[in-house]
């Protein structure tokens, strides 16, 4: 049973690290197609939010003995050809916003989806990070909509 428990937290730990990693990326990747100063602004907070995360679950699984890995490199290379073709086609304020929203909402659900079947974690300080990065991918979401 304890050994469950520590699997999910590892599990857990994975997809915070992933998603925060695959958000860093897709930022990357935007951020030289972004020209209005406001929106900009945002998406580089949003940056600073995800290292923070990023590196508190780093920590998290450096203490527990879990290697965490990066993202699949043929996925961040089709999430950066799918960004280029897609802001050179069109890089105003409110296709990136939308850009950037999509990709939030993914985030969310993935990481709702990892609450749910949390059920069987056993450390509250994993738990309380797949909280806080849900909180701030919702208020990301609220906030990149003021863009559209």
């Amino acid at each position: 049973m304890e050994e469950n428990k520590n699997k999910q937290s590892e599990e857990i730990l994975a997809e915070i690290y992933r998603n925060c990693q695959l958000a860093l990326e897709s930022i990357a990747d935007i951020l030289p197609a972004v020209d209005d100063d406001g929106l900009r602004a945002e998406i580089l907070a949003q940056h600073e939010e995800y290292e923070r995360v990023s590196a508190q679950a780093a920590r998290l699984a450096k203490d527990k003995g879990v290697e965490v890995k990066e993202p699949n490199p043929i996925k961040k290379a089709m999430m950066w050809s799918s960004i280029k073709m897609s802001t050179f086609t069109d890089n105003s304020r409110a296709h990136i916003a939308e850009m950037m929203i999509n990709g939030t909402v993914m985030g969310i659900t993935s990481l709702r989806t990892s609450q749910t079947e949390a059920y069987d974690c056993a450390d509250d300080r994993v738990l309380a990070l797949l909280e806080e990065l849900i909180e701030l991918e919702e208020g990301f979401e609220k906030r990149l909509k003021e863009y559209l």
